[in-house]
């Protein structure tokens, strides 16, 4: 990986331009997200689903990750806690394969097993540390803006080894969710930068990219599984390296 460009300590040149703050999403940016939770879900539920082939754990996995984010936005707008959307989410799962996970003991049996190992299979991306490991030696600050809460986020940064990642913003700190721009500004906030000077990156196209831009940062997509979508004309990395490029 080629070394950062800089004017001075503290100034970082990329290709959107020269910033002086980096701010990042954390799930599926940052960490694997996606990952560690289908190989948790596969852990505790191949007992209901014996003799199931990889095609098949495939799409649980995507049933669960990608189809059933509604309920993550029921999350988001308070209508269900975190632990309720997670079992809704895996009953959905289950039973597209004709498997009804029962009320009570059998839910919580599922559901406290998924927690309990899901946390253990969180890696940061190979990209994380030789990026941020770049923004220190340039002085450059950096954070990270989720839509999760605070607390649950700190540990799951702190579990992957990025505990160097000091600055937070969860949904809870100002009681708003992504896009509001002041999840953003409160960010560049943290950093002391200027939103304009701040680039923010992010998975979600819409949430990151789009609302941080909207919110007066440099707003990046991270495609890392190369999407195509014809009407997008900002800023797009596929890799957190091609920052440093």
């Amino acid at each position: 990986m080629s070394a950062p460009s800089r004017a001075r300590a503290g100034v970082l040149t990329t290709p959107f331009g020269v910033v002086r703050g980096v701010l990042f999403d954390i799930d599926d940016t940052l960490v694997d997200l996606e990952y560690s939770m289908t190989t948790a879900l596969r852990e505790v539920s191949e007992h209901l689903l014996p003799g199931l082939d990889q095609a098949g754990w495939e799409r649980f996995g995507r049933i669960f990750t990608h189809e059933t984010t509604h309920f993550y936005d029921r999350y988001l707008a308070g209508e269900l806690t975190f632990n309720e959307q997670r079992l809704l989410r895996g009953r959905a799962a289950l039973g597209h394969f004709g498997v009804e996970l029962a009320d009570g003991e059998e839910s919580h049996r599922w559901l406290t097993a998924y927690m309990e190992k899901q946390p253990a299979y969180v890696k940061p991306f190979p990209d994380v540390l030789p990026l941020l490991d770049a923004l220190d030696g340039a002085g450059v600050p950096y954070g990270a803006v989720s839509n999760n809460v605070h607390d649950y986020q700190r540990a799951k940064l702190d579990g992957a080894g990025l505990e160097r990642i000091t600055h937070l913003v969860g949904t809870d700190t100002l009681g708003v969710a992504k896009p509001n721009p002041a999840m953003y500004l409160e960010g560049v906030r943290l950093l002391g930068t200027a939103p304009g000077e701040t680039l923010y990156v992010g998975d979600n196209r819409l949430l990151d990219a789009e609302g941080s831009t909207a919110a007066g940062l440099v707003g990046v997509w991270l495609n890392r599984v190369g999407e195509i979508v014809e009407d997008f004309d900002d800023g797009m990395v596929a890799s957190l390296d091609q920052l440093l490029k």
